[in-house]
């Protein structure tokens, strides 16, 4: 069997959670040059989820919708994802979360299961973080909890397809949050969203016109 020490040194190579990080003006800038717009796409949103005429916001209802049965619904879990499938290249989109109180965000593959048990972690095509009960976490297998120095009211996503890897950042004090490296990725991915209930708010993805920008930026527009 792999020494522990071995276990514990891959694994920490497969990820990374640093939120001390904090990302200077020149490294917002070579990322968000990679914003893309982001929409949901209705046809995979669960009964319960309800989406902006934009479809850039997904609200939680209490009720859920009478839809047709979609072999792209998510119905076991409240999931929606990204119209865009993505399978190449670089790609940065940021969602407000604002304040709710529990949502899951990050990216999977575009052929992960909808129904039945749905297990959200790498092995099953899912790279995303959670926040739940006041607590963040990285839905690593098993799960590893995050500790940011703020609440991040908005959520900035990275995606390098060839590079195999997702970071995701807080954009309200611009520092990172985790990184999953070495990413199974093959095929096409789409961008992920989960509410958890009437707590949950809603999610909006920011317009790629209205990235956040470093405050020391000396060019921003007020």
């Amino acid at each position: 069997p792999m020494p522990h020490n071995t276990i514990k040194n891959w694994r920490k190579e497969l990820f990374q959670a640093v939120p001390r990080v904090i990302l200077s003006f020149l490294e917002v800038k070579q990322v968000i040059i990679f914003a893309v717009n982001v929409s949901l796409d209705p046809d995979t949103a669960h009964p319960n989820l309800i989406l902006s005429e934009d479809r850039r916001r997904v609200t939680w209802e209490e009720k859920p919708r009478d839809l047709p049965d979609d072999p792209q619904r998510f119905v076991s879990l409240p999931c929606v994802l990204g119209q865009q499938v993505i399978s190449s290249g670089r790609r940065y989109w940021e969602v407000e979360v604002g304040d709710i109180g529990a949502w899951d965000l990050g990216i999977c593959r575009d052929n992960v299961m909808r129904k039945g048990r749905v297990f959200l972690k790498p092995e099953d095509g899912f790279w995303a973080i959670r926040l739940y009960n006041n607590e963040y976490w990285a839905l690593t297998s098993p799960e590893t909890q995050l500790t940011p120095k703020k609440h991040p009211a908005r959520v900035c996503i990275f995606l390098e397809y060839e590079d195999r890897r997702i970071s995701f950042y807080n954009m309200t004090d611009k520092s990172h949050i985790p990184t999953f490296n070495q990413c199974l990725f093959y095929g096409s991915l789409r961008p992920f969203f989960r509410l958890w209930s009437a707590d949950s708010g809603h999610l909006t993805i920011c317009p790629a016109s209205e990235t956040a920008q470093p405050d020391d930026d000396p060019h921003r527009v007020p």
